[in-house]
């Protein structure tokens, strides 16, 4: 089809909606995201170029967006349209417990939430008060006195310890360990041989900033579930409109308070898309989440499983998985038959042939394209999505909720509890405040105790951190290889990394030919974590003339432990 020809006036008309008008790729940048998207919609049912179509049926009619909308979501229920406007929304003040269901939403949604790494969370508001979330059910009964004493124990251990640990990682980790690069020699240094004011300042910096992450991993176990964290939610209004539902549905106060309050905002950017979400259709979705738990719930009642022992400390256990031979037949037919073009086959005759070849045949198949993979972000083929892993897991809580960003995967969670156990670090005690953790942690329990006889899901918020958490997750092995890679870098949280290790190593055990893939899982141990990242950030911004800090090839601690 030919490109639009547009006259002087035309051009003009066009300018402050799309970024050229005599290219054939363009943006769309008219400032009314209804627009935009009924732009898009629109352009799939007529033969008109898009900047036609504006000039012909928006451009003098501001209501055209919303009463597309109007018909198409509201009379045809035409949910892919919905996906054509997107919004970005920040949720402040909300607990770990709320934050979690949003979180579970895969996709359509991305989120980015306040670290537990890098920001201190023993600030107090206005009225002098630790931030929490004082759950109004809870509030309202008489276990309100033991909530709030609990928390309030949890956050002075935390807020008396921070200072303390910080020195004690200091000492144990102590700034001569690690050597920096020098910017006139090139070298790498000790920090006390730095031959710049500058180089100093800037490794002190990254040290400072890597211990004192160091010192908060270690501290967050304390924290009660109810602390309150800031999220950014970017997304598409069908998938806000699904998350309207979720939340709407909820047995928990806040999560509907926080779905009423999302409702709110999204009226004023993208409220055509999420419009639904209260009307007739909303309503019955939300009627049917609710009747979709309690028939789960009866299901989990009706085959009267009996209780065994519930698991403490660590689990991390494979526990569902194909042999590698049929595995392996998956991928490989899977890949054979992508570029099977003009031979006939079907993916069931790629299965069958697969499944007589050779195993040498096919364990060079996998040999050459796990050697393609030069480094973790070199994602491996689609067709290693043939075989499948389920893990059951039981770490702390505040593991979980790193472990809980995979999206790609599917994972499936029971309500956090005291009931599986804590560990204590060993830095607690090092610093002598091993006896306030525990006695934090075990008035968590307590109270959790005596609020889940009345309030099971309310009870969740006064539950710490630190305290064991059962989940599920099952996944492909293509995501598995990047979780595994990802979840083992250097920089990462000690404990996922153990994690992300054991979880390597049980793939490995049952699939040692299949587990090639995985060239990039970094087995060792490290002591600050964060050290080689903050270099590496550092280098780069002294590189682009952005800052001061070392530049050259990445740096490296002295000494690992």
């Amino acid at each position: 089809m030919a490109q639009d020809v547009f006259t002087a006036r035309e051009r003009w008309a066009l300018a402050g909606h799309f970024s050229n008008t005599d290219g054939s790729v363009f943006a769309i940048t008219t400032p009314r995201q209804v627009d935009r998207g009924a732009l898009m919609s629109r352009y799939s049912r007529t033969a008109k170029g898009m900047r036609r179509v504006f000039l012909d049926e928006f451009l003098s009619d501001e209501t055209r967006g919303e009463r597309f909308y109007e018909r198409v979501l509201a009379e045809y229920g035409d949910d892919s349209v919905a996906e054509l406007g997107e919004a970005q929304i920040a949720v402040e003040g909300l607990s770990n417990i709320a934050v979690k269901t949003i979180q579970d939403r895969r996709i359509g949604l991305s989120y980015l939430e306040k670290s537990s790494r890098y920001v201190t969370w023993n600030k107090r508001d206005g009225d002098g008060k630790y931030m929490f979330y004082r759950e109004p059910a809870i509030m309202a009964s008489r276990h309100a006195d033991a909530y709030e004493e609990s928390c309030n124990t949890s956050f002075d251990a935390y807020s008396a310890a921070v200072d303390p640990m910080i020195r004690y990682v200091r000492e144990r980790y102590p700034i001569g360990m690690y050597a920096f690069r020098d910017s006139r020699s090139g070298q790498e240094k000790p920090y006390d041989r730095l031959r710049l004011e500058s180089d100093a300042s800037a490794a002190r910096g990254i040290y400072n900033g890597s211990t004192k992450a160091k010192a908060l991993d270690i501290l967050r176990g304390l924290l009660p579930a109810a602390t309150m964290t800031n999220v950014g939610i970017t997304g598409n209004g069908r998938a806000f409109e699904y998350l309207l539902s979720i939340l709407g549905s909820s047995g928990l106060a806040e999560e509907r308070d926080i779905g009423a309050a999302i409702r709110r905002e999204l009226d004023g950017v993208i409220g055509a898309f999420v419009k639904r979400s209260d009307g007739k259709h909303g309503q019955e979705l939300r009627r049917y989440l609710e009747r979709a738990r309690r028939a789960a719930k009866g299901g989990t009642a009706e085959a009267r499983m009996k209780p065994v022992a519930r698991p403490t400390g660590w689990l991390t256990a494979l526990t569902e998985y194909d042999t590698e031979e049929r595995a392996i037949n998956k991928i490989v037919a899977s890949v054979i038959y992508e570029h099977a073009a003009g031979t006939g086959h079907t993916y069931g005759g790629a299965l069958r042939h697969a499944r007589r070849m050779p195993m040498a045949q096919k364990e060079r198949i996998i040999g050459r394209m796990a050697r393609l993979r030069s480094n973790r972000r070199h994602r491996p083929p689609r067709a290693f999505e043939a075989a499948q892993y389920t893990f059951d897991l039981c770490n702390n809580f505040g593991m979980f909720r790193d472990m809980h960003r995979h999206r790609m995967l599917t994972m499936h969670r029971q309500l956090l509890t005291a009931s599986h156990g804590y560990s204590v670090p060993e830095e607690m005690d090092a610093i002598g405040m091993g006896s306030a953790y525990r006695e934090a942690l075990d008035g968590s329990r307590d109270a959790f105790e005596r609020i889940a006889k009345r309030h099971p899901g309310q009870a969740q918020y006064v539950v710490s951190f630190a305290y064991n958490y059962p989940y599920m997750i099952r996944m492909n092995l293509r995501e598995a290889c990047h979780m595994i890679e990802l979840r083992t870098i250097p920089q990462g949280h000690a404990d996922y990394r153990r994690v992300a290790q054991q979880m390597y190593a049980q793939i490995r055990r049952v699939h040692p030919r299949l587990c090639r893939i995985i060239r990039f899982a970094d087995l060792k141990e490290y002591d600050l974590e964060r050290f080689e990242s903050e270099k590496r950030t550092s280098e780069k911004r002294r590189a682009a003339g952005g800052g001061s800090g070392s530049s050259g090839r990445r740096p490296s601690p002295k000494t690992n432990k």
